[in-house]
């Protein structure tokens, strides 16, 4: 890139699972002279390595990467928190002269860092109080009355979710509006350019099943064995990650081994079409095609992306 035209302020790469963000990611931080700021929810939490598809050492090629193993796994994960963290992080990088490149998929994380989102408090009786019949009927019952109440974000919010249900739900109680009239219109705090990773249904389909059987040859069942003895099953968060879920009913005896790894891949084409019509909603997203045929030239498009967006 030329000296003359400087990378835009913040970089984010969006877009589902699988489909190629965190790669996409290292190649322009490495490009641009920046660094990775992590917006996955769940690779915040220390030891979620595997089932997380957390880069290694070697897979970040040198590029620092930020807000990554920062939470145990006991610890309930707060988007404020995260948003707070966030932007210390990004500012840091601005003051350095270097260009945060912000890499995940949890939509509400990725705006919570670059948006003008103030998130509502909280109310303990409220909570307490729907966390007990949370208990007492299960995710699906809450989830229903989200439906009804705010049908937008019934369709975000995974029925199994309950600690997210709940929060919607005290949200709505608290506010007298649907959760998501809390989210504001598509206004920025920085300068961002928004990468979008596009990748056709079957395509992202067969790579989410190839990366659920890599994550059961390289571990995971032992992975989720290992963080059961640090508190896993009694995380509100981390319990509920995708494979992590389903392993820990698997060592529980609810269900198979393989049932546990079937459901998993279930689970998670589930939860990458929900990505994908969150961030199809922001009309701010750039969307570059991801698919195995266009893959060699999605880094050299996606940097011509961001030359554009400067010099406009």
């Amino acid at each position: 890139m030329s000296s003359t035209n400087p990378a835009p302020r913040v970089i984010a790469v969006v877009g589902p699972t699988a489909a190629g963000k965190s790669d996409l990611g290292v190649h322009l931080a490495r490009e641009l002279g920046g660094e990775v700021v992590n917006a996955d929810s769940m690779q915040l939490y220390r030891g979620m390595d595997i089932g997380t598809a957390k880069l290694t050492p070697e897979e970040r090629g040198g590029v620092p990467h930020h807000l990554l193993d920062i939470w145990d796994v006991t610890e309930a994960a707060s988007v404020a928190e995260y948003q707070r963290l966030a932007r210390a992080e990004i500012d840091r990088l601005l003051a350095e002269g270097r260009t945060p490149v912000l890499v995940g998929g949890s939509g509400l994380y990725v705006r919570g860092a670059i948006d003008a989102l103030e998130f509502p408090g909280t109310d303990p009786a409220v909570r307490a109080r729907l966390e007990a019949e949370l208990e007492e009927r299960g995710s699906g019952v809450l989830h229903a009355r989200l439906a009804a109440a705010d049908p937008e974000a019934a369709r975000v919010i995974l029925p199994s979710n309950g600690r997210r249900v709940v929060r919607a739900l005290e949200v709505i109680e608290i506010t007298g509006r649907p959760f998501t009239a809390n989210l504001p219109g598509h206004d920025s705090v920085y300068d961002t350019v928004q990468i979008g990773v596009d990748v056709a249904r079957p395509e992202l389909d067969a790579r989410i099943t190839a990366r659920v059987d890599r994550m059961w040859d390289a571990g995971l069942v032992d992975e989720v064995r290992a963080l059961e003895g640090r508190g896993l099953r009694e995380g509100r968060t981390a319990s509920r990650a995708l494979g992590y879920q389903q392993v820990l009913a698997a060592l529980a005896g609810e269900c198979s081994e393989q049932e546990a790894r079937d459901e998993t891949v279930r689970a998670t084409k589930r939860f990458a079409r929900r990505q994908d019509s969150w961030f199809r909603r922001d009309p701010r997203v750039h969307w570059l095609s991801g698919a195995v045929a266009d893959r060699g030239e999605l880094p050299g498009r996606a940097l011509t992306l961001v030359e554009r967006a400067v010099t406009a």
